[in-house]
């Protein structure tokens, strides 16, 4: 819980409005009725730290919501899609002949992305399903997962389960000075540091090394958006760190492209173009200055990569700036600009999108 905390003015304006809750109640009972536990409900990652604190502007892409169950084996992946994908069936609008859709087809029409992972650590689902008008709905399902954040700032769970008991218990409906308590964590695992962070625009994360890519997009975002390492921070030494585990797990440029490109297109897309060029400028910076794991040749290419896509944003944003590449220094503050105010000289773009490259070079 935080004082300056909304959950009760989110849950009004989003929670009902919306049918969340009802859709959660859904899925949750539905599950338990197949035999599937459910220990608990919970809203994460960016919609949970915009609840906690709206003017961090950070802002949230989808509503990340997360099932704690128990995911033993194939079958309990499989009678998940099958719930939810039942469920979608169940929210469809009053006249749809539901006789002739099939679990295909609500797949095809509403699952953006499906993901199943199983490992010895890792245990869990994910079902996202796409909303074109709106945010999309994250379901994640988990039995057990090594990391569920990157950077203390998207750390935060809210826990809903009072939340989705409400309405079974009062008729009364929810308001500002009538709702039930919200509990929020930090599985960076100090909350009152960790909200801190959230409040100064703070970045910091422990191991980097062990997050998935090294949490190093989501770290050019957050400096994009007005976020800076606190003061005690080996700045050098974390985005060596970043950019080794990076290119650990993303070592082909083919892989680094499509990598690049979905997070563009989940974190900035329609309008926001000059945000997505200054990213891909702070990118092209933090690798060149940071990348020691990789030869000369390889270097290159994945900058000459991060080029052509900040040309493709910068030609997004007018006329004057088409086909155009321009690197413009940062201020004092190092933040650098989102908007480029002058012509600059057209150049061919550094790097074919439609190739990919050796990482080694014959001896002739």
């Amino acid at each position: 819980r935080s004082e300056e905390g909304s959950p009760a003015q989110w849950c009004t304006l989003t929670w009902q409005q919306g049918g969340v809750a009802e859709s959660l109640r859904v899925v949750r009972s539905s599950l338990e009725e197949q035999g599937l536990r459910v220990h608990g409900v919970r809203l994460h990652g960016s919609a949970a730290s915009h609840v906690l604190h709206p003017e961090s502007g950070l802002g949230y892409k989808d509503l990340d919501l997360v099932f704690r169950v128990d995911l033993h084996g194939e079958a309990s992946f499989q009678l998940v899609k099958e719930v939810v994908l039942a469920c979608l069936l169940d929210f469809l609008p009053a006249g749809v002949n539901r006789a002739k859709i099939t679990p295909l087809t609500l797949k095809e029409a509403y699952v953006q992305k499906l993901v199943k992972v199983c490992t010895d650590t890792d245990r869990w689902s994910l079902i996202s399903l796409s909303n074109k008008s709106g945010k999309n709905v994250e379901l994640k399902f988990v039995d057990s997962v090594r990391r569920q954040f990157e950077f203390s700032v998207d750390s935060f769970q809210i826990i809903l389960d009072s939340l989705l008991l409400f309405g079974q218990c009062s008729s009364t409906p929810m308001s500002e000075a009538f709702h039930p308590t919200v509990t929020g964590e930090s599985l960076y695992g100090d909350f009152a540091e960790a909200l801190d962070h959230l409040r100064h625009r703070v970045i910091a994360t422990r191991s980097p090394e062990e997050i998935r890519g090294g949490g190093l997009l989501k770290y050019c975002h957050l400096l994009v958006r007005g976020f800076r390492p606190r003061p005690s921070t080996d700045v050098r030494a974390l985005q060596r760190y970043m950019c080794s585990r990076f290119f650990i797990d993303f070592p082909d440029l083919v892989e680094q492209q499509r990598t690049l490109e979905r997070y563009l297109e989940a974190h900035f897309s329609g309008a926001d173009s000059a945000r997505r060029y200054a990213c891909l400028v702070t990118l092209h910076r933090v690798v060149n200055e940071s990348t020691v794991c990789l030869m000369s040749h390889e270097r290159r290419q994945t900058l000459d990569l991060i080029a052509t896509l900040a040309l493709q944003a910068l030609a997004e944003q007018g006329p004057a700036t088409a086909a155009a590449l321009a690197w413009h220094p940062s201020g004092p503050d190092g933040v650098v600009p989102t908007t480029v105010s002058y012509y600059v000289t057209p150049v061919q773009p550094l790097l074919a999108r439609a190739h990919s490259y050796p990482t080694w070079l014959p001896c002739n």
